[in-house]
């Protein structure tokens, strides 16, 4: 499938979508329509893997008969079916039964079947609780199949779920949906809910091309950036991770095998479990990543909360995009967290320095972190101010990088990227000032390629350009009270031009006699008219 109809399928399902939400507000949709579109993948996954485990036994059904082919073959095969899903256990990670696969579903809708909506609630139940290996209990949690946004009854709910699948069955039905095209489809409708959301998307998106940003930053050499990407990323975390896409952009920059796993942690149960989904609609297994429904300042994971230095987690790779500003309760017990007590606590006003202390503990000697915070975290005093300066002064922030404004859905300030590091070589803090490089949009604005490629070329080569990035040594920094206001480092002031004078002088001259031509003509007319003339 070219990129053109990955775009087109997008577009078809957010037309769906849009049509069929009709008075339900777009949050509450987007957790049906993402649902469908995860069942509709697992599914096809599971076909697929199926028809390639049995060969020349997987059935070939007649075109009238709708039934999903493993139907047939597990009604002729009972006494095989529990090895044929061990085998799929082993194989593909996960189980489903036949009538609760997508295609079985889909039939029921078409059909219009009374028994749909039962279906599927037993469906989504199957697959939390029996469909994997690992624990992918509460998936569905969010999906109330019982709500009266989809009807005041049991009929009229059945109906409008009927009319939901049918939509996104016919419309699926006119593609070619490879598992890396649900999941491209499944990201583009992530985008699209989150346009609408307002300030709600901060919760579950960071904009693809922040992300593009922040990926092929940590995937370069951490200490000498210009020789590439590492060959491999053990462990990849990104504390607030929303639905998942930052941590996806990195694998895909790595490629499937260069990343050992990937760990995420998020407080929103809605997006804990669109996180979730998303994994698995990009082909992770769920070995290969997990994902932690909890409060990142609380630190109440249990692999992260570790006193033991010798059980202490290490990542490779960090990154994250945390709520701007967010109010926390910064008690005096947190004075004393392990996170912290070598910097001091944040403001309670705003955590942005909390997150980032949070994630820079778990940072590997020879790691990269990128942070997207708010501007303020540059120069406010207090608090912040200290904790600034000790991260400076042991040489930890290698890179400061401000953006444009209006790039998030949640918030029109401009924002910045902190690029941190345990181990860095050079004895400066680079400077790039990108917030005049963007395309303007009507209520977004966008990074094109180029942009994107400038910002990542200057922080690979540490590259310095006038009025865009520049190499500042710590005593300038100290001299300015560790302050790193970006405009104190990097002039953004255009040059005036040069003024001709004696041009200058000659165009009023001109101006003046034109003056006089007309005022002298407009006399003649006063005069033939006995009008008083102008002084």
């Amino acid at each position: 499938m070219t990129e053109h109809d990955q775009k087109q399928l997008g577009a078809t399902l957010w037309k769906i979508a849009d049509e069929l939400r009709g008075t339900m507000d777009a949050d509450d949709f987007r957790d049906y329509m993402l649902s469908f579109l995860f069942l509709r993948y697992l599914s096809d996954n599971y076909e697929a893997a199926a028809k390639k485990a049995l060969g020349s036994d997987y059935p070939q059904l007649a075109p009238t008969d709708k039934r999903a082919p493993l139907t047939a073959w597990y009604s002729k095969n009972e006494a095989d079916v529990r090895a044929f899903e061990k085998d799929m256990q082993r194989k593909i990670h996960y189980v489903i039964e036949p009538r609760f696969l997508w295609s079985s579903i889909a039939e029921l809708a078409r059909r219009e079947d009374n028994g749909l909506l039962e279906r599927l609630e037993k469906s989504f139940t199957y697959i939390e609780n029996e469909s994997f290996d690992s624990n992918f209990s509460g998936l569905f949690s969010e999906i109330n199949l019982t709500s009266d946004k989809l009807g005041k009854n049991y009929t009229e709910r059945n109906t409008k779920l009927c009319t939901i699948i049918n939509k996104i069955a016919n419309g699926l039905s006119q593609f070619s949906t490879s598992s890396d095209i649900l999941g491209d489809a499944y990201e583009y409708l992530i985008g699209q809910f989150a346009a609408g959301s307002g300030k709600k998307a901060g919760e579950f998106y960071t904009p693809q091309q922040i992300s593009d940003i922040l990926s092929r930053i940590v995937v370069l050499d951490s200490q000498d950036p210009t020789q590439g990407s590492k060959k491999r990323l053990d462990k990849v975390l990104d504390f607030t991770c929303g639905s998942g896409s930052l941590l996806l952009n990195v694998r895909h920059k790595m490629g499937a095998h260069g990343i050992g796993k990937i760990y995420g942690q998020e407080s929103n149960i809605t997006t804990y479990n669109l996180a979730r989904m998303n994994m698995l609609l990009h082909g992770v297994k769920d070995s290969e990543f997990e994902i932690f429904h909890g409060d990142t300042l609380k630190n109440d994971w249990d692999i992260l909360s570790q006193t033991n230095p010798a059980k202490k987690q290490k990542f490779d790779a960090i990154v994250a995009t945390p709520p701007f500003s967010y109010r926390w309760d910064a008690n005096e017990t947190m004075a004393d967290d392990f996170r912290f007590k070598s910097y001091g606590l944040a403001p309670k006003s705003a955590a942005d320095f909390a997150f980032l202390l949070h994630g820079f503990h778990y940072l590997a000697d020879a790691g990269t972190m990128a942070i997207i915070l708010p501007h303020g975290v540059l120069f406010r005093g207090g608090a912040e101010e200290r904790i600034r300066t000790k991260l400076l002064k042991d040489g930890h922030i290698d890179t400061v990088i401000g953006l444009p404004a209006h790039l998030f859905f949640s918030t029109g300030i401009p924002v910045c990227i902190l690029v941190l590091k345990k181990c860095k070589k050079p004895n400066d803090v680079l400077f790039i000032n990108a917030a005049e490089y963007f395309e303007k949009g009507k209520r977004q604005n966008r990074l094109l390629p180029e942009h994107i490629a400038k910002i990542v070329d200057t922080y690979q080569h540490r590259k310095e350009e006038e009025r865009y990035a520049r190499r500042v040594e710590m005593a300038e920094i100290e001299n300015n009270g560790y302050n790193l206001n970006i405009s104190r480092y990097i002039s953004t002031a255009k040059e005036e031009e040069a003024i001709d004078l004696t041009q200058v002088h000659a165009e009023l001259v001109a101006l003046e006699n034109k003056m006089v031509t007309a005022k002298n003509k407009h006399n003649t007319f006063l005069k033939e008219l006995g009008l008083p003339l102008l002084p």
